[in-house]
């Protein structure tokens, strides 16, 4: 990446935005040579331009250490002092930071999908990706009895692919566990896999005033109630209105549901 594009893209960063998160938590408290403005730059360089270390951002960017200043970077660029502030810094620098700038891209992406134009809720799709590490070098990423892992559980705002929360745990951490952690938005919708069946925690979602979509497994005990008339040729098969009758189920999500059947001609099984 040329350092002068990424100059005119640092442009539309709110640097004051910044400074007041960086000014909540205290970050350049004791800091003279590399603030937190210098590692933003420098790890958002790296992320823009695929370095793969600390060592290939300290060796990318001191290429020309005369075009530094050009690009913001005031700091002395180095791995030490990248390696101190990434693991010294209070994360909840960035992680503020980012939700300003979630904030914004959600306000420039309101209108970007054009199958969620006639909803004015939000919609958001939850899951989940794991991801490999070793083991000697991440041995609290607990997985499997030779394998490490992370995973990395991420909730996407739909109107403009937006990730508007993430958590990052061990690759142990069952998925359905984050709704135990998201702050639902009441009026907004939830679309999971099968993966975050729980009706306990669903029925709390349905208590806090946002909607779940969720497949229902082969084996759901319900009662239906009434139907309303599907056009089949949209490969609706039925649109009903049920109540759980499980032992288990019908105690924990005592409140109606709505089940819906479609079928998916590119996986008929499903």
């Amino acid at each position: 990446m040329s350092k002068t594009v990424f100059t005119q893209i640092m442009e539309f960063i709110a640097k004051y935005e910044f400074d007041k998160c960086v000014r909540r938590y205290d970050g350049n408290y004791r800091t003279r040579n590399f603030r937190c403005w210098d590692q933003f730059l420098c790890m958002s360089f790296a992320q823009l331009s695929y370095r793969e270390s600390l060592r290939d951002i300290d060796a990318c960017l001191n290429a020309q250490p005369n075009k530094l200043y050009h690009m913001g970077i005031k700091g002395n660029v180095s791995i030490s002092n990248l390696s101190r502030a990434n693991e010294n810094r209070d994360w909840r620098i960035y992680a503020d930071f980012a939700q300003v700038l979630i904030s914004k891209a959600r306000v420039l992406y309101h209108d970007d999908s054009n199958f969620l134009l006639d909803l004015n809720d939000t919609i958001y799709a939850l899951d989940s990706t794991t991801i490999d590490l070793c083991l000697s070098l991440f041995p609290w990423a607990k997985f499997r009895k030779h394998k490490a892992a992370i995973k990395l559980h991420t909730l996407l705002d739909l109107r403009g692919s937006i990730p508007s929360f993430i958590e990052i745990t061990t690759g142990l951490i069952h998925d359905v566990n984050i709704l135990d952690v998201l702050i639902p938005e009441p009026g907004s919708y939830y679309i999971m896999d099968r993966g975050y069946l729980d009706y306990e925690r669903l029925y709390r979602l349905n208590q806090d005033k946002a909607f779940f979509i969720i497949r229902a497994k082969k084996n759901m005990k319900f009662r239906r109630m009434y139907s309303s008339k599907v056009d089949k040729t949209t490969r609706l098969r039925c649109d009903q209105i049920v109540k759980l009758t499980g032992y288990k189920s019908s105690r924990f999500y005592p409140d109606k549901l709505r089940r819906v059947k479609y079928y998916d001609s590119e996986n008929p099984e499903n």
